[in-house]
């Protein structure tokens, strides 16, 4: 698994814009520019357009809305990271929408935060999806985690691939699940952060995801304890 890119004023985040409001892709584009490690490179307000100029300027991160007039910014994000795999896609919805944020998930999205968020929290987002870090809205992903906890109708579709997992993998997906990085992973389970890569590689195999985001979604339907209540010795 390869290291997370550091940027700075001279390796800036490369970022691509999606609205289909013009004034919003312009308070974004000034939001970030006013980043000295991070530079605008593009900006489309329809899904057609995203798709086309999206990939010819290889952005290190995509900000997408979700609702376009010809589609969605869903769609999108399947299909550039399609294109790019190492590209973060950030949505970014006036929309609390349980829905749609598992669909970003499961089409592969590092993060998903309402329009409502503060400019210097957007900015940190974007530095988080930079590093390879998952940033999702707290409230309206703890809701979804709940009603994925409630709906036994869920279940039987991941039981068998977290039945696979060994107990080392199970804690490390709970502890994905409440959002800790791999160094943070590693100090609460006394493992060398390269060890938790290799655990967390073999995990996302066996349960047939790409992505860490995705494994915090079925991480929720662990019913293990705290690895952290039970430290090694």
């Amino acid at each position: 698994m390869a290291e997370a890119p550091t940027f700075s004023e001279q390796n800036p985040i490369r970022v691509f814009l999606l609205d289909d409001h013009e004034v919003v892709r312009r308070g974004l584009a000034d939001l970030l520019d006013a980043e000295p490690d991070i530079s605008v490179v593009g900006d489309a307000d329809t899904v057609e357009h995203a798709l086309a100029r999206g990939p010819a300027v290889r952005p290190h991160v995509a900000v997408l809305d979700v609702r376009l007039p010809d589609g969605d910014g869903i769609t999108v994000c399947r299909e550039l990271r399609s294109r790019m795999p190492e590209l973060a896609c950030l949505m970014l919805t006036s929309f609390d929408d349980e829905d749609a944020l598992l669909d970003a998930i499961m089409a592969g999205a590092a993060g998903y935060v309402l329009k409502q968020i503060k400019g210097s929290d957007l900015i940190s987002a974007v530095r988080t999806v930079a590093s390879g870090q998952s940033m999702l809205d707290p409230a309206t992903t703890a809701r979804l985690m709940h009603s994925l906890r409630a709906d036994p109708a869920e279940q039987p579709s991941v039981a068998p691939e977290l039945a696979s997992l060994s107990p080392r993998e199970r804690d490390i997906l709970a502890l994905i699940g409440d959002g800790l990085t791999n160094r943070e992973i590693g100090k609460k389970l006394y493992l060398s952060e390269k060890t938790v890569k290799n655990h967390i590689s073999r995990l996302l195999a066996k349960l047939g995801v790409q992505r860490r985001v995705q494994a915090a979604v079925l991480a929720s339907q662990l019913d293990t304890p705290e690895p952290g209540d039970r430290p090694a010795r």
